[in-house]
């Protein structure tokens, strides 16, 4: 049965990926700095932000990949995984998709050395920080007990880990 679920939760994966971080960290930012049409900033900022945007990129992709094929669910509430995902990068930080996405609008905010762009971040962080501690928290508590208990004890908070959690 978990077979046959891959592809739904591939699939399902993909829309998410596209309507959650492809928006807030997509075409948020786009509209937000007139279609990318504000002047570039210095080299050394645009080349650190496309590096955050890049790092970012990688770290949701790879991070959206765990949900479907370890998890064998989405990261989207109305189809959740199977199993706790704590493999890849949830072996570093407890939520690798939101640090990514704040990744790549801190990288678009250096990139156009864009004040707003830098803001929306920060709200942005504090509109995550809120639902990972007043929604998400509680669901994993509710549906993997001791397993997510001990893993947010062990890969607390938002700055990753710099060894890898190798579980109990």
């Amino acid at each position: 049965m978990q077979v046959s679920r891959k592809p739904s939760a591939i699939l399902g994966s993909a829309i998410f990926f596209i309507t959650a971080p492809g928006v807030v960290a997509g075409l948020v930012p786009w509209l937000a700095s007139g279609r990318y049409g504000l002047p570039v900033a210095s080299w050394p900022l645009a080349i650190l932000g496309a590096a955050l945007v890049a790092v970012g990129l990688g770290v949701v992709l790879h991070a959206f990949a765990r949900f479907a094929l370890e998890g064998l669910g989405t990261p989207a509430p109305i189809a959740p995984t199977d199993r706790l995902v704590v493999g890849g990068v949830y072996r570093h930080v407890p939520n690798p998709m939101y640090v990514a996405v704040l990744s790549i609008i801190l990288g678009q905010a250096l990139i156009f050395a864009s004040w707003q762009l830098a803001a929306y971040a920060v709200i942005m962080g504090a509109v995550m920080a809120t639902f990972v501690r007043i929604y998400e928290e509680p669901v994993l508590l509710r549906q993997y007990g001791a397993d997510y208990e001990a893993y947010r004890h062990n890969v607390p908070g938002w700055l990753p880990r710099l060894t890898p959690w190798r579980g109990a």
